[in-house]
């Protein structure tokens, strides 16, 4: 199982990024994925996630609206994209999966959120 973040960076307030998480080792199709980010001082918590077919996604309240969670099943990755940042989305994002009997995380993406 390997998952693989990419896409963070610094960027203002009121910024977009986007990021992306590459999958292999398990059959991503059928899978939900999700995100989650961890801030400075903060425990990591829950974002958004993905059902493998169809339905619609699902948000935290604290990112309804500004982001957007999406996946490409023939690329096996899954992205989040990120608009109107606040100061406050800075942390590190993972992507995340639930296979085998356990949570998965990949290494998570830093995103920082300033002027």
């Amino acid at each position: 199982v390997q998952l693989v973040e990419s896409g963070g960076g610094l960027v203002q307030p009121g910024g977009s990024l986007r990021l992306s998480c590459a999958a292999s080792g398990f059959t991503f199709s059928t899978t939900m994925m999700s995100w989650y980010r961890q801030g400075p001082g903060k425990e990591r918590e829950w974002v958004a996630n993905i059902i493998s077919f169809g339905g619609r996604p699902n948000y935290a309240d604290s990112v309804k609206g500004r982001f957007t969670i999406s996946r490409d099943n023939a690329k096996n990755t899954v992205y989040l994209q990120m608009n109107s940042l606040k100061p406050e989305d800075t942390a590190v994002y993972y992507c995340s999966a639930i296979m085998y009997g356990r949570r998965w995380y990949g290494q998570g993406t830093q995103v920082t959120v300033s002027s």
